[in-house]
């Protein structure tokens, strides 16, 4: 088990969880969670969303055993992104992510789903390939320094299998990433992901692409539609159990074309640079309102600081904790938006813990970002992979300047003159290939 710092507290979503006696990577019933894509207006058969994109035709293109299937780009995502022009403001990036993305009976992924589709907004959802395994096969799992079918997370019932597959279905129709959790989420002992070689984490990969593309396969079920998506294609990015092991992920990411890696803790608010060639686009220290301290961007994190790991504390706490978590997240917009403009990470997992309050808090801070951008103001809700295309095209001198803005700090003479000399040069921006291209 790891200690409990009071700064950041554990950095692990819900990765301490099986160590501090929390069941199934945090969630109360073996489930993590998943995200929603910035233009997500729903999925209308045959219409366009705002950017033009149509949406998959009627015929889709089976792979492999039909699990998944080709149906051409992805619907309802945002308009090719563009260098920052010469004087230009950046763009307030938040990208909202969910670990597991298991639905588990308590309408916690339809939930957020619909709240995106409200507020035209995407997200990630890093999937736990064991969420769409059904226990009886649970021994094609071998987790690498670990027992064939053992899991520090739960394996969900039949029903809950499917409601999953639905549920990641409707998430990619309607404009969110599919990312991965991977799959058994060991956080403790010498099994742990922070133990794991180059070679093993390549096989904890394999294995958790092979349950989404194989479970038409391994459940023997008929009735449900394919996964609208080529997985070897849509997957460029995860976050691993704990936030433990990037070190060792980062070559095997690479040498599989990933785009990017969110398993860092406890990044500062500032400009993101790439690791081993990846961009490391960590959970973020953020204010932690009424405590002389910061606590990462997470539901876990936030539980950890309130309820020192209970999930089930006396229910007066409750609506202070979730005024506080609430306004943690808001704050951390805030100082971004208002200053550096850094892009903001939040991650979270579908869980009820103290009550749902979390689930409430992140639902406020999502709201209230949402509202600014209504206004007018130029604030993106997009997934890490849409996040990751824009920066990808960026010029690398206007990124250089703005990693010179630290935490909380404003160009000293706005932003026109801060970015009109680094816009102006000729350098060529990095080209980029979206993992959704047809």
């Amino acid at each position: 088990m790891r200690t409990i710092t009071r700064r950041g507290a554990l950095g692990l979503g819900a990765g301490a969880a099986a160590a501090a006696g929390l069941t199934a990577c945090g969630s109360l019933s073996g489930s993590d969670g998943g995200g929603s894509g910035d233009g997500a207006k729903g999925s209308g058969k045959g219409r366009k969303d705002p950017s033009g994109s149509p949406s998959p035709s009627a015929t889709a293109r089976p792979i492999g055993d039909g699990s998944t299937s080709f149906t051409g780009k992805q619907p309802h995502q945002p308009a090719r992104p563009e260098p920052l022009e010469p004087g230009q403001e950046p763009p307030q990036f938040v990208v909202f992510s969910w670990d597991g993305a298991g639905e588990v009976g308590n309408g916690l992924f339809p939930r957020f789903l619909d709240l995106a589709k409200e507020h035209g907004a995407s997200m990630t959802f890093f999937l736990s390939g064991l969420y769409v395994l059904p226990e009886s096969k649970k021994r094609l799992y071998d987790p690498p320094n670990n027992p064939r079918g053992a899991s520090d997370i739960g394996y969900l019932t039949d029903e809950h299998v499917r409601m999953t597959l639905t549920n990641v279905r409707r998430a990619w129709l309607e404009g969110h990433e599919i990312g991965t959790h991977f799959n058994g989420h060991f956080c403790g002992g010498s099994g742990s992901v922070g133990n794991w070689t180059s070679a093993q984490w390549r096989s904890e990969i394999d294995q958790a692409k092979s349950f989404v593309k194989e479970w038409r396969t391994n459940t023997g079920w008929t009735d449900l539609p394919s996964l609208p998506f080529d997985y070897d294609k849509e997957l460029v990015g995860g976050r691993t159990p704990c936030l433990l092991g990037q070190d060792s992920l980062l070559p095997t990411a690479r040498s599989l074309g990933w785009r990017y890696d969110a398993s860092s803790p406890g990044g500062r608010q500032v400009w993101p640079t790439k690791k081993d060639g990846i961009w490391d686009l960590p959970l973020q220290q953020i204010p932690f309102p009424g405590r002389g301290f910061e606590v990462l961007s997470m539901d876990y994190n936030m539980l950890a600081n309130q309820s020192v790991n209970s999930t089930n504390a006396p229910s007066h706490n409750y609506p202070g904790w979730r005024k506080q978590s609430a306004q943690a997240y808001i704050q951390g917009f805030k100082r971004a938006f208002e200053t550096n403009r850094a892009p903001f990470f939040i991650g979270n997992h579908f869980e009820q813990w103290n009550g749902g309050i979390y689930m409430d808090a992140v639902e406020e801070a999502f709201k209230h970002i949402a509202r600014e951008k209504e206004k007018g103001a130029d604030v993106r809700l997009v997934s890490f992979r849409q996040f990751t295309d824009w920066i990808d095209v960026q010029k690398p001198e206007v990124l250089d300047k703005l990693r010179t803005l630290d935490v909380g700090q404003r160009p000293a003479d706005g932003w026109q003159e801060f970015t009109k000399g680094a816009a102006t040069t000729t350098s060529t921006p990095t080209s980029s290939t979206s993992a959704n291209a047809a």
